[in-house]
């Protein structure tokens, strides 16, 4: 499989929720890289890379994300492959 490049924008009741450190979780465990972080907005941004198949079970996860979290939109972006994340993080 191909390596993948998605950003994310995540709305809803996703902030104060630990989205980012759910999320982190996740993308570690998928064996992806890239980065979570708030935006001022009040939603969640996700750029993550990695093989297809983790980015599309990413994807699938944050339609949901962790328990308390009540995802009402959810922005896809694909984007080209750059490989410049050495691991996954939260963006303060």
């Amino acid at each position: 499989m191909a390596a993948k490049h998605v950003q994310l924008l995540i709305r809803g009741r996703v902030t104060g929720v630990f989205f980012r450190a759910a999320a982190q979780r996740e993308a570690r465990r998928l064996g992806l890289t890239g980065w979570v972080r708030n935006r001022n907005e009040g939603c969640v941004e996700l750029v993550a890379e990695g093989e297809e198949e983790g980015i599309r079970e990413i994807v699938h996860w944050a339609r949901h994300g962790p328990s308390a979290a009540r995802v009402e939109n959810l922005d896809v972006r694909w984007r080209g492959y750059t490989g410049e994340f050495p691991d996954f993080s939260i963006v303060e």
